[in-house]
């Protein structure tokens, strides 16, 4: 009887769930019995997903805990000796390379971001360099979720041109995010989303002193953000900050919930982050036809065509956001519109989480052929 089991590691049981739940699905549908290892203080990642846990500090560098980590999931992996490990996050993949590799299982990993520690550089981008390089030795397959992370790695020796898949995200269920007429609104209003963690690293302090210079001159134009408090990261925004800025009037933070609503009552979503992956935020507005403003970094600039389907500006300027807001703002429901089209056809043709879907299915099937 073949093994057909496959186990997910990942930081947190969130992470699966919300941007892996149809990729695990459509595994299952195929004959997979899917298991997950997430971080020890998570939950199941659902009722039908037998799920393991591992010790995991998500910001942690000490030494002796993160080696508790990675015996902790060697424990796991061989425990449950699966056919192959898909990993995602970067700590998952991290140390989900080294258990796998330390037990001779097939890794198919997926760099979906780097994270903090590329992000701030110095000695944390370092070591995490050295641990990549171990990690992902000699593997078959290395999914990127966009070209400039694939090129710095390259660029870095941490994997060869050979072993780089492309994946367009994580994609986006374009029958569950569906394109509506954009709302009416007064000449130089615009009702902006800003969707994902609060986090320093996504920009959201710029984007906070942003609104302060816009609605001196643009009063009409509002911000929502919809977003969790209290993410494990040392970026992380605290309730304070979030409720000063709501008291002051620049914004509305609405938690986190159901986008699709959100995503109605918008004209456009902004993401001023400093490095994305592929971000989820806007293939959801994209595939809702949603104009795009975001930063011209890695992951942001894949999907964002400048004046066709939104704006870029620069990153970590407060003015350059600003100034994008402003021009968005000013622009007739035509123009916008033209914009929201342009961005649903994209998210259509290069977008759909089915292309994820098939990408994994035969990527899967062509890693255990090759370890038999």
């Amino acid at each position: 009887m073949p093994n057909r089991t496959l186990l997910l590691v990942s930081n947190s049981s969130w992470n699966l769930g919300h941007f892996r739940g149809r990729l695990i699905a459509k595994l299952r549908d195929s004959g997979w019995r899917v298991e997950a290892a997430v971080g020890a203080g998570e939950g199941p990642v659902s009722s039908s997903i037998p799920t393991h846990f591992f010790p995991l500090q998500a910001e942690g560098t000490a030494p002796l805990a993160e080696l508790r980590t990675i015996l902790g999931l060697i424990r796991i992996v061989r425990a449950r000796a699966p056919a192959a490990v898909l990993s995602f996050t970067p700590k998952g993949n991290i140390y989900a390379g080294l258990a796998a590799r330390a037990l001779g299982v097939p890794l198919l990993p997926n760099v979906s971001g780097l994270g903090t520690a590329f992000i701030r550089g110095g000695l944390l981008q370092r070591i995490s360099v050295a641990l990549y390089r171990e990690a992902f030795r000699a593997l078959p397959i290395v999914f990127f979720q966009n070209r400039d992370d694939a090129r710095l790695f390259e660029t870095l020796e941490i994997v060869g041109e050979e072993q780089v898949r492309l994946l367009p995200g994580s994609g986006v269920d374009c029958r569950r995010f569906r394109a509506s007429p954009l709302p009416t609104r007064e000449p130089g209003g615009a009702e902006l989303l800003f969707v994902g963690r609060l986090l320093g690293d996504k920009g959201v302090r710029e984007l906070a002193e942003a609104m302060r210079l816009v609605r001196q001159r643009r009063p009409g134009v509002r911000l929502t953000l919809l977003g969790e408090l209290g993410a494990a990261n040392r970026s992380a925004i605290s309730a304070a900050e979030v409720a000063g800025w709501e008291a002051e009037g620049l914004l509305t933070h609405a938690g986190r919930t159901d986008v699709r609503p959100f995503l109605a009552a918008a004209d456009a979503v902004v993401l001023p982050s400093y490095r994305e992956g592929m971000p989820r935020s806007l293939l959801e507005a994209a595939a809702s036809g949603r104009p795009m403003l975001a930063s011209d970094v890695p992951g942001c600039r894949e999907l964002v065509r400048h004046e066709e389907n939104g704006l870029l500006f620069a990153v970590r300027s407060p003015e350059s956001l600003a100034e994008a807001i402003e021009r968005f703002a000013d622009l007739s429901l035509g123009e916008r519109s033209r914009w929201g089209a342009a961005a649903r056809r994209l998210a259509e043709q290069r977008y759909d989480e089915q292309l994820v879907i098939d990408a994994y299915r035969e990527a899967v099937i062509a890693l255990i052929a090759k370890d038999r």
